[in-house]
């Protein structure tokens, strides 16, 4: 082609792109487009600013870029490293400790008597005179002070390196004072007291002197449930609390320049990884928020799943509306062809429409998408604690580029045929129609815009069964709806049936390839309706039921074996229904098969962790409800068996069949593996990662937890029992469980506002797949009516043949969304859910009530267009 047929080639294109868009011809086509892309464009705008905000927010959640865990003093090859690099450094303490409530309150508080004006508490000592003496004896008359298991960090200046500390709403300008503590507000309440009064921490007593309301690197480990006491470290040698064998957590973080850090952490992780460190990790980036990772995971591919089926809703209107448009088009292309235009030229104009049209609607569909991500930010607020950075450009590339690909793999078939449409039409108009073969060449389209989905999708087995459901499923549609067409063909109604019921009949067998052209594409789209509304009930029920409203808030540990009937029947005289009641066995895994291991025998992080601590194991007769077996079989009172977590499972290379060597307590202990359990670790329930199959095992050294929901109405509940039993250990779940359940009440509200677009592409589908016939229903009518048929039986004839196909399309679409649903639920999602099969009947009468509503708005002035202007438009 020379330069001259391009320039004309792409003059003729942009007048016509400018003509259709004027006529509405790409009006229904554009839409469908710019509907598919914003539906991507706002969930990938919202996922882009939650992840630069959690990679931002991450840095406060740590303290600083990395930080350096151990159980000692951080060593000091860390500490120099650190500094030779340029780094800033800042280390705090932290541990589990009980706080005891004091009776007193300091002199320099306001709330102290003026009488009590004696001496600093932090500097008393036990002189030995009468009036100290007295006071002793006061003293020891009384009940002993309220205690409470505490989280200790004792900071250090310049603390945080990252992120902001706030104390009582305001950010804290300094840390702690000597002689000074900050605590959770649920202290106060706990242990009674307000502030001014003194606290007592090992063998000091501090003034309490404001509430934390904002700490950024809490973390999300067991002790960050505990409420938090933060001292000045200049005190905490004096409390006597750090001893040779204390569980002790310091945590050395570390801040700078992005070089800095990405030259320091490779230094660190290798010298974790030597023999001779130990009891050393290094915290980064990639840390996050792990107790709220699964309902993020699960936020995001309920979010991308609504856009899939947006997408591939449009994906069929687009086509459909492109077939339709071509076929429209083929008058005016053969006259084209009569006045001299040639096929390259008709290629290249038509090419340059469908690509400048597809352009504009997608640059439509980004802006809307922008704006509806606004409204998802307002209905997701409190995912991330910060506001969330501005939004990148790489949404909204992707969501030109699926515009783009949606209008090249389905739209440009089907038009680019008008290009070989032969001039012999313009005098015979059987000539040149739109051929099925075109059907292939949107099967090759099909697969690229899948491959494009998979990208979106953000999740491979999402993307995966989501696109290919789909695609079986059109196949399944194809299939069944010849099948239906051949049985349909050989059971004509006779001359008895009623007149409009025959026509029907009829019109439906007498156009095979496109009845099973318009059920399958119907289906389809009813196909995605369909999961969407399971999506809205039954799938987000199942959700919620995985993390239910009434899931356990509350844990209790280190309850002893004497303990166990009266700490039950405490909670049964409180109203508490059905806790979950463990043992707990302290103990070690040190062999498999035999052989001794260490953490450096195995590959898997995970593994070697879990070989380098000790482990909570348990026991119990009756496998726990919640869960459920992948592999083996669980025989109660098995002895000698054990059942393992399949994660940890994998992470150790434990199998079936393999003999577990423990310690625990001294003792040797020996099980061998016969089932594997899928725990869900965000299920707020007990969980163990071994679990041995019998009712008791005497000779083990052990305590008891319990999990329970707290008791509503019953005051001061945890007080009145921690006082009863002193001993344990109760970590309250309430906030990180409501928590979890606003974040799901946030998704599912989001969901719904994409609802919205969903269903007005799914609209745009019915109208596409029903008003595709309209042009051969004119003339079919027409003829028709100039032989006598009037409007009313026509009608009818109209009705029954949108409200069959719609049966069977909604029919066939329901009961196949039923199989797609279970799969995501199984294996994209994670949680148990039971189809409901009276879904196919109702989506059956759905289907029918759709079609006929659809085509009544896309077929509305077929039956109103006079006769004579129908076959005179026909002959031309």
């Amino acid at each position: 082609m020379n330069k001259q047929s391009w320039t004309h080639g792409l003059k003729l294109g942009a007048r016509q792109l400018w003509r259709d868009l004027r006529a509405g011809e790409l009006r229904l086509l554009m839409l469908s487009v710019a509907l598919a892309v914003s539906a991507l464009t706002a969930v990938g705008f919202l996922a882009d600013r939650m992840q630069s905000g959690l990679w931002r927010d991450a840095r406060q959640l740590l303290g600083g870029d990395a930080v350096v865990v151990s159980d000692q003093r951080t060593p000091e090859a860390f500490v120099r490293q650190a500094q030779a690099v340029g780094l800033q450094t800042n280390t705090n303490v932290s541990f589990p400790t009980m706080a005891r409530a004091m009776n007193t309150l300091d002199a320099s508080s306001p709330a102290a008597s003026s009488a009590a004006t004696a001496t600093n508490s932090s500097t008393a000592s036990t002189a030995s005179t009468a009036s100290t003496a007295s006071t002793a004896s006061t003293a020891s008359n009384a009940s002993p002070p309220a205690t409470r298991l505490v989280a200790l960090k004792a900071v250090e200046a310049g603390y945080p390196l990252r992120g902001r500390l706030e104390i009582a709403g305001q950010p804290a300008a300094t840390i702690p004072r000597a002689g000074e503590v900050w605590v959770d507000a649920a202290l106060l309440e706990a242990l009674d007291v307000q502030l001014g009064q003194m606290l007592g921490l090992g063998e000091r007593k501090l003034r309490i002197a404001a509430t934390i309301t904002r700490e950024p690197d809490r973390g999300a480990g067991f002790m960050a449930f505990a409420p938090r006491v933060m001292m000045n470290q200049a005190d905490l040698a004096s409390t006597g609390l750090v001893q040779p064998a204390s569980r002790v957590s310091w945590r050395m973080a570390v801040a700078g320049s992005d070089a800095a850090v990405g030259q320091f952490l490779p230094w660190a992780r290798a010298e974790v990884d030597k023999p001779e460190v130990r009891g050393v990790k290094v915290e980064s980036l990639e840390s996050g928020r792990p107790e709220m990772r699964q309902t993020l995971d699960r936020a995001s591919q309920f979010l991308n799943l609504v856009a899939l089926l947006a997408a591939l809703l449009c994906a069929v209107a687009v086509a459909l509306a492109a077939r339709s448009f071509a076929e429209r088009q083929l008058d005016a292309c053969a006259l084209l062809r009569v006045l001299g235009q040639s096929q390259r030229t008709l290629t290249l104009s038509y090419g340059l429409e469908f690509l400048g049209a597809g352009l504009v609607a997608s640059v439509l569909g980004v802006l809307a998408g922008y704006g509806v991500h606004l409204g998802f930010v307002v209905l997701l607020a409190g995912l991330v604690e910060a506001n969330l950075p501005s939004a990148s450009w790489q949404p909204a590339l992707m969501g030109l580029a699926m515009g783009l690909t949606l209008l090249v793999a389905f739209g440009l078939p089907p038009v680019l045929q008008l290009a070989k449409v032969p001039p012999l039409r313009v005098i015979r108009r059987d000539l040149g129609h739109v051929q099925v073969r075109s059907g292939l060449v949107l099967a090759m389209g099909l697969l690229g815009f899948a491959l494009t989905l998979l990208m979106v999708s953000r999740n491979l087995t999402l993307g995966l069964i989501t696109v290919g459901g789909f695609a079986l499923a059109l196949v399944v549609f194809a299939a069944l709806a010849a099948g239906a067409l051949w049985v349909l063909r050989r059971s004509v109604p006779d001359e008895s049936a009623p007149r409009w019921l025959r026509l029907a009949t009829r019109q439906v067998a007498a156009r095979p390839v496109f009845a099973v052209v318009q059920v399958s594409a119907l289906s389809v789209g009813l196909l995605a309706l369909a999961l969407l509304v399971l999506l809205r009930t039954d799938l987000i029920a199942s959700w919620r039921q995985a993390t239910p409203v009434n899931a356990p808030d509350r844990f209790v540990i280190n309850v002893q074996p004497e303990q166990a009937e009266p700490f039950l029947a405490h909670l049964k005289n409180a109203g508490v229904q059905n806790p979950d009641w463990f043992p707990m066995i302290r103990g070690r895994l040190v062999a498999i098969n035999g052989r001794v291991l260490g953490p450096d025998d195995l590959e898997a992080d995970r593994g070697k962790r879990f070989l380098d601590r000790e482990i909570n194991l348990s026991h119990s007769a009756e496998l726990p409800a919640h869960n459920p077996l992948v592999a083996g079989r669980w025989q109660a009172e098995e002895t000698h068996g054990v059942s393992v977590e399949e994660g940890i499972a994998k992470a150790l290379g434990v199998k079936l069949g393999d003999l577990l060597g423990f310690d625990i307590a001294g003792q040797a202990h020996e099980a061998r593996v016969t089932s594997l359990r899928k725990v869900d670790w965000g299920s707020m329930r007990a969980n163990f990662f071994m679990l041995f199959p019998v009712s008791s095992m005497p000779d083990l050294p052990m305590t008891y937890m319990a999990a329970f929901q707290s008791p509503q109405g019953v005051p001061h509940f945890e007080n009145a029992m921690v006082n009863e039993f002193p001993n344990i250990t109760s970590v309250d779940m309430r906030s990180t469980l409501a928590q979890v359940q606003r974040v799901m009440d946030q998704v599912i509200r989001a969901v719904e506002f994409l609802f919205a677009f969903t269903l007005a592409a799914g609209l745009m589908v019915l109208l596409a797949a029903v008003g595709a016939s309209r042009q051969a229903r004119e003339r079919e009518y027409a003829i028709m009516r100039a032989l006598g048929a009037g409007r009313s039986l026509l009608a009818q004839v109209q009705r029954t043949e949108l409200l069959g196909i719609g049966w069977l399309a909604g029919f066939m679409a329901s009961a196949m969304a039923l199989v797609v649903g279970w799969a995501l639920a199984r294996y994209a999602f994670e949680f148990p859910w039971q189809a409901p099969l009276w879904v196919p009947l109702l989506g059956g009468l759905v289907g029918a009530l759709l079609a006929w509503g659809a085509g009544s708005l896309s077929l509305a002035g077929v039956l109103r267009q006079p006769v004579v202007q129908t076959l005179r438009q026909s002959a031309q």
